[in-house]
């Protein structure tokens, strides 16, 4: 039976995806069968996650998704697998007002431990104040460990050392070299640089401890039982899902869970100028960063003439929904011309933050019926609307009434919502 450990942090940016990768490359290298999960909506750490195993990472997310559900993704994920790693999100008791979602949350309800990394580059014997407080804020939450993370000297080390005891699993120096572009979504994709398998074997290096990687499969713990992974219902029996680094915002998930419904789903990419399947019975536009490519999606002529003949249905999400809009404003002010599927213009001129979860109730013709739960993470905004049908009414993550989202104009759809599950 598969074991599984999460790795979660006091706050955002202390190193735990770096540390993640590098525990789960050098647990492969030591010919540990390992795979991953991401807690929450994250689109990006996922695919590091991929690359650093082989196998597939996919979302855990106990707000928008049931218990049986998690349960049952992690016993997909748990086939042929030794030991899962789950990372994080934000801080590790961090979320949703009022609702439960944060890492927390996920490790109590699956009754896993924690690795906990601590950032102590302006901190030493604080550091085990801080630990102390985290682990006695949740009577059932165990945390099994402490990462010392970006530690300056052999002094400071020994600091550390003689006020947390024997908690201390390993400790790092800081390391520069060790770092990551960042644009306004997170971390620029794992696909867009040529030097990554390097850096994960270098990140593999730095955690690579015997003693340690031992004491964490020690402190992993069996995973329960499974259950049924129900997910959302296929666009269509056949599916064309556009795919490169304009368009990567798409969840493991949701994609496998079609499959395994008896969808058939095809891949192409608008940056290459390649048209969708004429033959399927629905194009998925995920999210990504259209706004770094809109001018050479405007020309993609290919592309954009296969979305406007299309005879199925045509839905886009965020960074796909803008690109079914009549144009794009990008960050200088240029505007480019895209599909005209949609009265909308948006924009990324004056950027402003849309963030949080949301919860969705399908309006007439849309692709589903039922209540979903979804998530909204952009920067752009909507500068022109034209008449057409609202696709979702809309709610915050504590019931808090919004407007509409999003569009639908016959067979053509979409809205800034990422959808990520029925809701429970």
């Amino acid at each position: 039976m598969a074991k599984a450990i999460v790795v979660a942090a006091p706050s955002s940016g202390s190193g735990k995806t770096l540390i993640t990768l590098g525990l789960l490359r050098a647990f492969r290298n030591a010919g540990v069968r390992v795979a991953s999960a991401k807690v929450g909506p994250d689109y990006i750490d996922p695919r590091f996650h991929e690359a650093a195993t082989g196998k597939a990472c996919y979302n855990l997310d106990p707000w928008a998704m049931s218990p049986s559900q998690i349960k049952g993704l992690i016993a997909e994920l748990a086939r042929d697998t030794d030991l899962l790693i789950i990372e994080g999100v934000m801080g590790l008791f961090d979320g949703p007002r009022g609702a439960k979602g944060s890492t927390a949350d996920l490790a109590v309800m699956l009754g896993l431990p924690v690795l906990f990394v601590v950032d102590c580059r302006h901190q030493a014997q604080s550091a085990a104040a801080l630990v102390h407080g985290f682990s006695s804020f949740h009577k059932d939450l165990d945390i099994a460990g402490v990462i010392l993370n970006r530690t300056g000297s052999d002094r400071h080390e020994l600091l550390l050392r003689e006020a947390l005891g024997e908690q201390v699993l390993l400790v790092l120096r800081n390391d520069d070299s060790l770092t990551w572009p960042s644009r306004h979504l997170g971390l620029v994709q794992a696909q867009e640089n040529p030097n990554l398998e390097a850096f994960i074997e270098a990140a593999a290096q730095r955690v690579n401890h015997g003693a340690a990687l031992a004491q964490i499969l020690d402190f992993a713990l069996p995973l329960a039982g499974a259950a049924d992974a129900s997910t959302l219902p296929p666009l269509a029996q056949s599916i064309a899902v556009a795919r490169d680094d304009a368009f990567s915002f798409s969840y493991g998930h949701l994609l496998d869970g079609w499959r395994q419904l008896g969808a058939c789903l095809s891949f192409f990419s608008p940056l290459a100028d390649q048209a969708p399947d004429a033959n399927v019975g629905a194009v998925f536009l995920p999210g990504g960063y259209p706004e770094l490519h809109a001018g050479r999606i405007a020309s993609n002529t290919r592309f954009l003439d296969g979305l406007r003949h299309h005879a199925g249905l045509v839905y886009g999400e965020c960074g796909g929904y803008m690109v079914l809009g009549e144009s794009l404003i990008d960050s200088n002010g240029m505007s480019h011309a895209m599909a005209g599927l949609l009265p909308v213009t948006t924009s990324f001129a004056k950027r402003k933050l849309h963030l949080g979860y949301r919860k969705l109730e399908p309006l007439t013709g849309g692709p589903w019926t039922g209540k979903l739960t979804a998530h909204e993470f952009h920067y752009s905004t909507v500068i022109a609307e034209a008449k057409a049908d609202r696709l979702f009414g809309a709610r915050d993550a504590t019931g808090n009434a919004l407007e509409n989202m999003g569009l639908r104009r016959g067979r053509v759809m979409g809205s800034y919502a990422h959808v990520i599950a029925v809701a429970p």
